[in-house]
C-alpha cells in the first residue's frame, strides 16, 4: 500500500483523479494531512465517507506516538523515541530557541557511513524512511507540543543524501504553501560528503542551509574518521561544495568535532585554515565538542583547546563559533542519536 503522506499535491491530484474521485478532493485531503496534522482518515470531516473508506483500503499513513519522551534539565531539549509500523525506532529531536523552535529529524534507520565516533552508524543501515515518516516526525512533535515549528534540521540519524529522493521530495513538501508552508531558508540539511549528491542538489537550486560533517581537512584523519572519506576525499568534497554555493548562493557550514589528541592540534587548525582558504566563498566553521557515545573510545577536547582552535581560526577572518549544544545529558545532542532504546 501507498504512503499517502508522501504524496505531493500533484501526485495526489492525479492518483485520485484517476480512480474516479473529484481533482478537488486531492487539495482538501493534502490540507487534512499537511496543515492539521490529523491521525487518521476518520478525522477529514469533509470527506464522503465512500472516500475515506477508499483511501483506508488503498493508503498507509504513517502517524507516530512517541514511545519514549526525555526532557533536559539544563535547557529543555526533548528527545522523541518513535516506533515505526515494521518495529524499527527512530530518535528526533525539539530544541527551543529565542528565534524560534527547532526540531532535528533522522531521515534513516539505522546508517551506513561507519563514522567512527557518532552513534547512529551502530550496527548499520537498516532501512530508509519515506518523505511521509520525515514529516510525521515534525507532525508528531507539532501534535505534542502544541507549538509552531520554524526550523527543521535533518541531522538526526542517517546520511540525508543516501536517501535523495525521500530527502527531495520531503523538502518540497514541508515548504510547500499548502502544508506547514516552512521556509526553505530555515531548512538544514547535514552531509558527511556523498559529492555526486551534493552536485544534483545543487542543480536543484533550493534555497535550503547545506552542512557538511568535516571533522578534520588532514585526508588521514578524515578517513580515519569517516569512511566516506576513501571514496569522496576532502579535496573532491570543497569542489562539490564550492559548485553549490555558485548555483544556489547558499553559505555553506563546515561542522567540526573536536575529539581530544585526534584532530584538535594546531597542525589541524592550520590544516583547515588552509581548507577555508582554498574554498573562496562565504562559509561558517561550526566547532562542536564532541559529546560522548558509550560505545565509542573518544573523547572531548578539553575547553582552552577548543578555546585555543577557535581563536586560531579568528586570526585568519574565518567565521567561527562553538555550537550551544543542547540536550547532552538525555544523549540528544550532535552525534547521540541511534536507532533503538539503548
Amino acid at each position: 500500500m501507498i504512503d499517502l503522506k508522501s504524496l505531493p499535491l500533484h501526485t495526489l491530484k492525479e492518483t485520485l483523479t484517476s480512480s474516479g474521485e473529484q481533482p478537488y478532493r486531492a487539495k482538501q485531503i493534502y490540507e487534512w494531512l499537511h496543515q492539521h496534522l490529523v491521525e487518521s482518515f476518520t478525522e477529514m470531516k469533509n470527506l464522503p465517507k465512500a472516500t475515506r473508506d477508499y483511501l483506508s483500503a488503498n493508503y498507509t499513513l504513517p502517524t507516530f506516538t512517541p514511545t519514549d519522551i526525555q526532557e533536559s534539565k539544563g535547557d529543555g531539549t526533548r528527545k522523541y523515541l518513535f516506533s515505526l509500523a515494521d518495529e524499527n525506532y527512530i530518535e528526533s529531536v525539539f530544541m527551543k530557541y529565542k528565534h524560534g523552535n527547532s526540531v532535528c529529524i533522522s531521515s534513516q534507520v539505522g546508517c551506513r557511513m561507519g563514522c567512527t565516533f557518532c552513534a547512529s552508524s551502530i550496527d548499520g543501515l537498516v532501512r530508509s524512511l519515506t518523505a511521509g515518516e520525515m514529516l510525521e516526525q515534525i507532525y508528531a512533535i507539532t501534535r505534542h507540543t502544541i507549538e509552531r515549528i520554524s526550523n527543521v534540521v535533518v541531522m538526526g540519524i542517517g546520511e540525508p543524501l543516501d536517501n535523495y529522493e525521500a530527502l527531495l521530495t520531503f523538502i518540497k513538501m514541508l515548504s510547500d504553501e499548502y502544508g506547514l508552508n516552512i521556509s526553505q531558508r530555515n531548512i538544514t540539511v547535514s552531509t558527511c560528503g556523498l559529492t555526486p549528491e551534493i552536485y544534483r542538489l545543487a542543480d536543484e537550486k533550493l534555497q535550503i542551509n547545506l552542512a557538511l560533517s568535516l571533522h578534520s581537512a588532514i585526508d588521514e584523519k578524515r578517513t580515519l574518521l569517516m569512511p566516506i572519506n576513501k571514496v569522496y576525499p576532502v579535496v573532491e568534497v570543497i569542489k562539490a561544495c564550492q559548485y553549490y554555493f555558485e548555483k544556489t548562493g547558499r553559505r555553506l557550514t563546515f561542522e567540526y568535532s573536536l575529539i581530544n589528541d585526534v584532530n584538535d592540534s594546531m597542525e589541524d587548525a592550520m590544516a583547515l585554515k588552509e581548507l577555508i582558504f582554498s574554498f573562496k566563498y562565504p562559509c561558517h566553521i561550526n566547532l562542536i565538542p564532541l559529546n560522548p557515545v558509550k560505545e565509542r573510545d573518544y573523547q572531548a577536547s578539553f575547553a582552552k583547546k577548543v578555546k585555543d582552535f577557535k581563536n586560531t581560526l579568528e586570526k585568519y577572518q574565518i567565521n567561527v563559533t562553538i555550537r550551544r549544544e543542547m540536550g547532552r545529558d538525555i544523549d540528544g545532542a550532535c552525534g547521540q542519536l541511534r536507532r533503538y532504546r539503548v
